[in-house]
């Protein structure tokens, strides 16, 4: 029985956001823990593969947190140094498969994966190293050297986490039984690219990931992946890339690798919003006027959305809408989701339920960016432990608007977190998110939705963010970019 050793880390780090992600944000399992897959991501689909091909799959840890800040150091060199014994304690191995993020930053040190990858290569120099990424992974050097295949998501959402862990693990099989040699080649395209103007369920993301899975087919090729970067990391490098692996053939993959790359870049003016976007002022103008016969209709508070990193404290929105004398006064209450903080969150549990409090709402982390509302506030509602993260909620109304607050960094994406505070949200007028484009769960309640192009760590207009480290020149911040690709 061929052994293989399975774990990762998995993290989107937002270096516009100055939370650094600690001990607290990181969900951990371990050993025999990922011996039980989870459909909902690429480590189950990793694992579930491998123990049905009659594989041997031995643990380590796999270690997730929701899109934040970059990792505070001593937290990161813990897992990894975790991660490095079990490799060692495991024995003789036959492979290695993960499942890593691709664009997890390290508060000091850089790219997470580089560094871990390479330190794997230190104690398992020669087995076969695979690994999963987001489709959001930025790619390096350090990770070039180390691994021997990479096979990204072709999903936005990624609603593709379990399959793809699953072309990962077929393709260690593959490498194993087949005599496969898996080479990889990468063609830089020199752009950048908002997830909300990438969905894979519209052009040029539908042809251009359909090309993908025709290439899939062919024999030889093992993978081909287009890897986006992310947008709001202000690092070298950071583009989007076609990545391919092919089996012992570097030509084949050189060859392919340019052809998605020309592909791509061809179609680099296609990309733009997909559902309607404005600008603060008139997105909630715009839907105040559609209340009373769109209901829910929904707004995307899209550049403070935490599930791209952002802070999740910013207040301009919030500000705008206390201000409009309709927004505040909706029967029902306008509701938004979700604000982290935490000591808001104690205040409220400390007061309880019905009492009023003298307290300051947001800009609790990120100062730069907003101010605090500071008012008079009734807690509505509160939420012990949401859905077994140990997540505290409170519900509070604050100049006419029910606010969701969370004791922990959180997506804003799940309308059971308004249900567990006993908000009906299909009777909601006016429902405000820190999301960019909908997640699936959202967007099954609403009627009508846009984007409010807002500020904070994820602002959609790419250009105002204060890019230091970025190569230049870069599409579409810099529009007149060529390319002579040999």
């Amino acid at each position: 029985m061929k052994r293989v050793v399975v774990g990762g880390m998995h993290h989107e780090s937002n270096t516009f956001n100055p939370i650094l992600a600690g001990w607290q944000d990181i969900r951990i399992r371990r050993g025999a823990e990922m011996l039980s897959p989870i459909k909902q991501d690429s480590i189950g689909g990793v694992v579930s593969t491998l123990q049905q091909a009659g594989y041997e799959v031995v643990p380590t840890l796999i270690a997730r947190a929701v899109p934040n800040g970059e990792w505070e150091q001593e937290v990161y060199l813990s897992l990894k140094s975790e991660l490095l014994d079990a490799l060692k304690q495991a024995g003789h191995v036959d492979a290695i498969c993960l499942s890593l993020h691709g664009s997890m930053r390290v508060a000091g040190l850089g790219s997470a994966e580089g560094d871990l990858l390479s330190a794997i290569r230190q104690i398992q120099p020669d087995v076969p190293l695979i690994t999963s990424l987001d489709m959001h992974a930025t790619i390096t050097e350090p990770m070039l050297q180390a691994a021997n295949g990479f096979v990204g998501y072709k999903c936005a959402p990624h609603t593709d986490t379990f399959e793809t862990g699953v072309h990962a693990a077929k393709m260690i099989i593959q490498t194993l039984e087949q005599g496969a040699k898996p080479v990889i080649e990468m063609v830089r395209i020199p752009m950048i690219v908002a997830g909300e103007q990438s969905e894979t369920s519209v052009e040029p993301m539908v042809s251009l990931m359909a090309q993908l899975k025709v290439l899939e087919q062919e024999r030889g090729i093992m993978a081909a992946s287009y890897l986006l970067g992310f947008p709001w990391a202000d690092t070298a490098p950071n583009s989007i890339v076609a990545l391919v692996v092919a089996d012992a053939n570097r030509q084949a993959a050189k060859k392919v690798a340019l052809q998605l790359a020309r592909n791509f870049w061809r179609r680099r003016k296609e990309f733009h919003f997909y559902n309607e976007t404005y600008l603060p002022e008139d997105a909630l103008s715009l839907c105040l006027k559609k209340v009373e016969k769109f209901a829910p209709v929904v707004i995307s508070d899209s550049g403070d959305n935490p599930t791209a990193g952002s802070s999740g404290d910013v207040t301009n929105f919030l500000k705008l809408m206390l201000a409009d004398t309709e927004a505040s006064h909706l029967d029902p209450p306008a509701l938004y989701q979700c604000f982290y903080d935490p000591k808001l969150v104690e205040a409220a549990f400390a007061s309880g339920e019905g009492a009023w409090l003298d307290a300051s709402l947001g800009a609790a982390f990120d100062t730069r960016k907003s101010s605090p509302v500071k008012a008079r506030m009734q807690v509505k509602a509160l939420t012990r432990d949401w859905d077994g993260n140990q997540v505290d909620l409170a519900l509070v109304h604050v100049g006419g608007i029910d606010v969701v607050v969370t004791s922990r960094h959180v997506g804003a994406y799940d309308p059971d977190m308004m249900r567990a505070l006993g908000v009906a949200p299909e009777q909601r007028k006016l429902i405000v998110v820190k999301l960019g484009y909908l997640e699936p769960e959202i967007r099954a309640i609403s009627r009508y939705s846009v984007m409010a192009l807002t500020d904070g760590s994820t602002n959609e207009v790419l250009s105002a963010l204060p890019y230091t480290k970025l190569p230049r020149p870069v599409y579409p911040l810099d529009p007149e970019t060529e390319v002579d690709w040999q």
